[in-house]
């Protein structure tokens, strides 16, 4: 399992999950619903309303029932559907309830516990994001010396980047799939 933090974008087809882990450099994008990402930007902003929200009240309930939230998995991705898991502690039970991703880190933001990628999922769907300024000039000198296919490895990867930082998450992933198939073959 890889740790991962937890950001938000808003994309042209709406909200977009970002858990991203600072030692791969991998960010897995989920898209999530409205009232999901409302409720995970409320956390990420430090903001308290005066009435418990859905996940406020699942937070409560688990406290009432005296079970803590241990941790978050994000276990698998199978048809495009991501797939998460809560790890619960009741007493000297560990329990282990299905949830949405989007839900999961939403109780886990608020319980400050961690949310973890299976690393599989993150090598199938996670993406690099491009680093920025002055890395991106290294890239540029390195890659006038690099040999061709390295320099097509180099465009598309600068592709992905921009395609990421655009918010074209579907463009992103078809670029991800021909760089994972340029570095196949050499």
């Amino acid at each position: 399992m890889v740790p991962v933090e937890v950001g938000l974008s808003f994309s042209k087809v709406g909200f977009v999950m970002l858990l991203s882990n600072s030692t791969s450099k991998r960010t897995l994008p989920v898209y999530i619903g409205t009232a999901e990402a409302q409720s995970i930007l409320l956390v990420l902003n430090g903001q308290d309303l005066p009435r418990p929200m859905t996940h406020d009240l699942l937070v409560n309930l688990l406290g009432a029932v005296g079970a803590g939230l241990q941790k978050v998995e994000i276990t698998k991705l199978e048809d495009g559907v991501f797939y998460a898991v809560l790890r619960l502690r009741l007493g000297q039970r560990e329990l282990e309830v299905d949830a949405r991703p989007s839900d999961a880190v939403a109780l886990a933001l608020r319980c400050q516990v961690p949310v973890l990628v299976a690393e599989a999922v993150m090598a199938e769907a996670g993406i690099v994001l491009e680093e920025r300024t002055a890395d991106k000039e290294a890239d540029a000198d390195a890659e006038e010396r690099a040999p061709e296919a390295e320099n097509q490895e180099a465009l598309l990867k600068r592709k992905l980047a921009a395609a990421v930082e655009e918010e074209r998450y579907e463009d992103a992933a078809r670029l991800r799939d021909e760089i994972k198939r340029l570095s196949g073959a050499n």
